[in-house]
């Protein structure tokens, strides 16, 4: 959550002549804002939606970048599907994604003290995160570019 994961992933796609996408824009220009989506449908719901938009983007022929949501991964589902696939896990630390967070958030996730709230979901989610995950990027303080840079090469020298 706010670890740059989209701006990451559309930056490395758009570097690789790759199409991107991200499943919770897909899911915003389907159904609306993801907040409009918890409060009217609930949680529940919206995981669901999540789960099948996954699938659906993991499962197809085209070779293409997926930004998946920060809790895609909790579906037991996704996580077998994300087996077949190359995973990157962009590592954060609270004082990188608090400013992200102060600008602004439509998270429904993050109600109350955000930091705290966001402290206690990655902490749940870390476990998982590290399982999944091929390639660890430490996404702390540095900029895009210099991500993008780091995973080609990581994945050229890999033959990726």
């Amino acid at each position: 959550m706010a670890s740059g994961k989209s701006a990451v992933g559309e930056a490395f796609a758009l570097s690789r002549g790759q199409k991107f996408v991200d499943t919770d824009r897909m899911i915003v220009a389907l159904h609306g804002p993801i907040k409009g989506i918890f409060t009217s449908r609930g949680e529940a719901w919206f995981r669901g939606m999540e789960a099948r938009m996954t699938a659906e983007c993991l499962e197809s022929d085209a070779y293409q970048v997926v930004s998946l949501g920060g809790g895609a991964i909790l579906d037991s589902g996704t996580q077998q599907l994300l087996a077949s696939t190359v995973v990157v896990f962009l590592s954060v630390d609270a004082k990188t994604v608090g400013p992200r967070l102060k600008r602004g958030s439509a998270r429904p996730l993050l109600n109350g003290d955000t930091m705290d709230r966001w402290e206690e979901l990655f902490q749940q989610r870390l476990p998982v995160y590290q399982r999944l995950a091929d390639i660890v990027l430490d996404a702390r303080r540095k900029s895009v570019s210099a991500l993008v840079e780091e995973l080609g090469l990581i994945l050229t020298e890999s033959g990726g």
